[in-house]
C-alpha cells in the first residue's frame, strides 16, 4: 500500500502546502489532500497511506456538522462534480479532494484549548499562564480548564507560527472581525466536544483557517477538527496528571521526542514501519467513530 506523496495535475499550482496541493480552476481551488505528514513543522520524508483520504472525509463530516455556526467553503466533495476538465483525473482524487471557494485568507490561525497540554502546559508550569491567559494554580497535564480559551496565532510561511494575544490579533484584522473569529472559534470547538463526546472522545484543542469572500462574507476554510488540526484523546482512558492515548498526531511527536540527535529541523528523520502503521491505525479509528470508512 503506497502513500501519495505529492500530484502532478495539468492545473495552475496555488500552493503546496505540507499536506494539500492546490490547483487554480478560474474562481475556485481545487484542495487535494496528499498523505505527507508533518510534525514540528517539519514534512515527514514518508507518507500514511490512506491519510489524505481520511483528512478530506472527516473535514466533509465537519464541515456538514459546523454549517449552522459559520458557512464554509465547499463547492463539491464529488469528482463527478468538478468541472469537466478533471474529471479526468478521478483516479488521483476521489476522496482526498475538494472543490473549494477562492478566498481572502486571514493571516491568523484561530486556536481554542480545552485541556491542558503540549506548549500551553510547558508555559503554564513556568508561568502559569497559557499564552498569557491567567488559569487557576494547581492544574495538571491533561486537566479540562474551566473554560474554553481562545489562544490566536500568526501564519507564518516558513518556520513556526507564533501565539499571539486576543488584542494583537484585533490589531491585525480589526476589532469586530477578530471578535467574530473568537466568538465563532469557540462555538465550533464546543459543537467538536458535543459530537466527539457521544464517540467516546475527548477534543483537547483545535485550530481553524478562515477567509473572507469579495463581499466579505467569512468562511471557514481549510480542514475542520481533523486529527491534524486537532488534539483527540480517548474518553475512557483519560486520567489528570497523564499524557492521554490519542487519535491524532501525538503518537508521531511522542516518537520523535525519542530520538536524539534530530534538533527538530529538515531534514526530519525516516519514520519505522511501526510508526507508520500506528499512525494510520489511529487516523482511522478517530474517522470510524465518525462514521467515515475507506472502500
Amino acid at each position: 500500500m503506497a502513500a501519495i506523496l505529492t500530484t502532478d495535475l495539468p492545473f495552475p499550482v496555488f500552493r503546496r502546502g505540507k499536506v494539500r496541493d492546490v490547483y487554480t480552476l478560474g474562481d475556485h481551488l481545487l484542495l487535494v489532500a496528499t498523505d505527507r505528514i508533518s510534525a514540528f513543522d517539519c514534512v515527514m520524508p514518508q507518507g500514511i497511506p490512506d491519510k489524505g483520504r481520511i483528512l478530506t472525509q472527516v473535514a466533509n463530516y465537519w464541515f456538514g456538522a459546523t454549517a449552522d455556526i459559520v458557512p464554509n467553503h465547499l463547492v463539491a466533495t464529488e469528482v463527478a462534480a468538478y468541472p469537466d476538465e478533471v474529471k479526468a483525473f478521478a483516479d488521483q482524487l476521489e476522496g482526498r479532494s475538494i472543490l473549494v471557494r477562492r478566498t481572502n485568507p486571514l493571516p491568523v490561525e484561530c486556536v481554542v484549548r480545552g485541556y491542558l497540554a503540549g506548549s500551553g502546559l510547558k508555559e503554564y508550569q513556568a508561568d502559569g499562564t497559557v499564552c498569557g491567559i491567567k488559569l487557576p494554580a494547581g492544574l495538571r497535564l491533561a486537566d479540562r480548564l474551566p473554560e474554553p480559551i481562545f489562544t490566536p496565532a500568526t501564519k507564518e510561511e516558513e518556520g513556526h507560527d507564533i501565539n499571539i494575544s486576543f488584542e494583537r490579533m484585533c490589531e491585525i484584522v480589526g476589532t469586530e472581525l477578530g471578535a467574530r473569529l473568537r466568538d465563532i472559534s469557540l462555538a465550533l470547538y464546543r459543537r467538536g466536544v458535543e459530537l466527539a463526546a457521544k464517540r467516546g472522545i475527548l477534543l483537547a484543542d483545535t485550530k481553524f483557517e478562515f477567509g473572507l469572500l469579495p463581499d466579505g462574507t467569512l468562511l471557514v476554510i481549510d480542514e475542520v477538527l481533523t486529527p491534524d488540526s486537532s488534539r483527540y484523546w480517548l474518553a475512557d482512558s483519560w486520567k489528570s496528571g497523564q499524557n492521554p492515548p490519542s487519535l491524532d498526531k501525538q503518537f508521531l511527536r511522542d516518537y520523535l521526542e525519542t530520538l536524539e540527535g534530530w534538533n527538530k529541523q529538515p531534514p526530519a528523520p525516516a519514520l519505522p514501519t511501526e510508526v507508520i502503521q500506528g499512525i494510520r491505525a489511529r487516523y482511522l479509528d478517530l474517522a470510524s467513530r465518525f462514521g467515515v470508512t475507506l472502500n
